[in-house]
């Protein structure tokens, strides 16, 4: 929906590629006065460091609208399949940066 409450609909092309996707598990936000930058990452175990997988650079007012209809996109997701789980627990963290156990 556009600012004024009606319906855009737009067609895309994707290409097979890009339709895959890539996982990711790890995401770094920066900004400057006219971008928002999103970083994609994965780490994982075993893995010397997590490598960005996809950049994603958008102007300010882009990076409010996606922040808003991703809000609402998890209030779908929690109305249909539960409550998302935030609780962290030490043995999930898969990052050399929690502080957890030393070897």
């Amino acid at each position: 929906m556009d600012e004024n409450n009606q319906s855009t609909e737009i067609n895309l092309d994707i290409n097979p590629s890009v339709a895959v996707g890539k996982y990711s598990n790890l995401a770094l936000i920066s900004h400057s006065h006219s971008d928002f930058i999103l970083d994609f990452a994965t780490i994982l175990p075993g893995m010397p460091k997590p490598e960005v997988g996809s950049r994603v650079i958008m102007a300010p007012e882009h990076a409010k609208r996606l922040a808003a209809i991703l809000q609402q996109n998890i209030i779908k997701y929690e109305q249909e399949f539960g409550k998302i789980d935030m609780g962290i627990t030490e043995d999930r963290i898969a990052t050399p940066f929690n502080g957890g156990p030393q070897a």
